[in-house]
């Protein structure tokens, strides 16, 4: 096993577009690091410079203590899943595993030997003597797998490996690959990591620790946990959840109590009195307010009164447990995540109608206009 190390790593392309701009990233032994971003982030482009692949135009590369931006991919210790299969469609599946052991003149038994325990931990063991042709989507992808793991690599490298799956083969391989990595792991093997999609939802349920990319930079390198709960920016708050973060240009306005309001279409709402005290240190009056759409509640009774707005229910969209309740505020809608229940006792009847709803504070962001830097952390 191995840690990865990039130091101040840059791309510039020979017409002078620099697609990598000096990123440093450190991923640990045995991690399963997802970098994730929108087409045209540099992603692949990051991944194929560690693989060897792509030059790199400066900065430096480690795996493990070895320096490798000169070694040749074959040198690197690493094996590389790519997002078409490329398995060999003259060759067997037996055949297509063990062929890079065969170039690197093992002996056959040992070839046996590691194709056989490949085969039987992807659960591909009746397979073996099949072509190409002859297996499904999900089948083929696993192959291509199993070609990585015979090689015993350092660091493991997919890009993009699931986006000719669909939906439900998709998630099925997601399982399959994390399943494995902690297999590994737990066996003391090769289980280093990197993961490349523009996904979010595999980035959320495959990564030990996400890298989020934008224009050949890294916005931020978190946990899942973290990155839902504590985006760094505006960008990474916007990338990350489904739907996504809630939006609007807003005002600040601190009262001589220490108390922090925010105000915008219109009405105004109070920050919850934590959440303020991290805001009061900011000296801003113009900022974003951010809030996900399941801290939108339809208000109660119970709702602290400085916290809840009225807003035009537009659109109802049934997610069969839930419903995302879409309500204008002023020129600006937002989206919320209502129970089913409720929106059938309460709401069905609602549409075009103002209605009532709390933004619980404690969980909304702030962030700067100018930086779009959260300074709510």
């Amino acid at each position: 096993m191995a840690n990865v190390t990039l130091e101040k790593v840059t791309k510039v392309y020979s017409n002078g577009f620099e697609a990598v701009h000096g990123i440093d990233l450190e991923i640990k032994d045995g991690e399963f690091m997802v970098m994730v971003g929108p087409s045209g982030c540099a992603k692949s482009t990051t991944l194929r410079m560690l693989a060897g692949l792509e030059s790199i135009s400066g900065g430096k590369i480690h795996i493990g203590q070895t320096p490798v931006n000169n070694l040749a991919p074959k040198d690197r210790g690493i094996a590389m899943v790519f997002q078409n299969y490329a398995l060999y469609p003259h060759m067997t599946v037996r055949e297509n595993l063990g062929f890079g052991l065969k170039l690197a003149r093992l002996d056959k038994a040992t070839i046996d030997q590691y194709v056989n325990e490949a085969a039987e931990l992807l659960e591909i063991t009746p397979l073996l003597d099949r072509l190409p042709r002859q297996l499904s989507g999900g089948q083929a992808q696993r192959v291509a797998v199993g070609r990585a793991i015979v090689k015993k690599p350092s660091v493991f490298l997919f890009d993009e490996p699931l986006s000719n799956l669909d939906a439900k083969l998709r998630a099925s391989m997601r399982v399959r690959i994390s399943d494995l990595h902690k297999r590994l792991k737990d066996s003391n093997q090769s289980a280093t990591t990197v993961y490349v999609t523009h996904d979010q939802t595999e980035a959320m349920t495959m990564g030990d620790r996400i890298c989020v990319m934008k224009d050949g930079h890294i916005m931020q390198v978190d946990t899942p946990a973290n990155l839902y709960k504590s985006p760094a920016n505006l960008f990474v708050a916007g990338f990350i959840g489904a739907p996504e973060m809630n939006f609007i240009d807003a005002n600040l306005i601190k009262t001589d109590d220490g108390l922090v309001q925010v105000s915008f279409a219109g009405q105004t709402i109070s920050i919850e009195q934590k959440k303020a005290e991290k805001i009061n240190a900011a000296h801003h009056e113009s900022v974003i307010f951010g809030i996900r759409p399941e801290f939108i509640h339809l208000a109660t009774d119970e709702s602290p009164k400085d916290q809840v707005v009225t807003g035009k229910v537009v659109r109802l969209e049934n997610m069969g447990s839930e419903f995302y309740v879409y309500l204008m505020l002023g020129d600006k809608q937002f989206c919320a995540r209502i129970p089913a229940a409720v929106v059938e006792e309460q709401l069905s009847q609602s549409l075009d109608s103002d209605v009532s709803f709390y933004f619980d504070t404690s969980h909304c962001h702030i962030f700067n206009q100018e930086t779009e830097e959260n300074i709510s952390l």
